[in-house]
């Protein structure tokens, strides 16, 4: 069985995890209603998707057909 011969330093472990970060979420502007949005996505305050109407506005958009 393979063991560590040395200590991981914590500079080392913070390298090999540089890649595990959280990442922030991309939001854009609803060209219809202002509200942030995420992009190519229905927007939740309006119910438009490029330039109309998708889903009416209010209603949850869960089961909503995505195009």
């Amino acid at each position: 069985m393979a063991v560590p011969k040395k200590k991981t330093s914590p500079s080392r472990r913070g390298m090999r995890r540089s890649h595990q970060a959280v990442r922030i979420e991309a939001h854009a502007e609803c060209p219809n209603c202002g509200e942030a949005k995420r992009p190519h996505h229905v927007c939740s305050h309006c119910g438009h998707y490029d330039g109309r109407e998708v889903a009416a506005a209010g209603k949850p958009l869960k089961g909503v057909v995505r195009l």
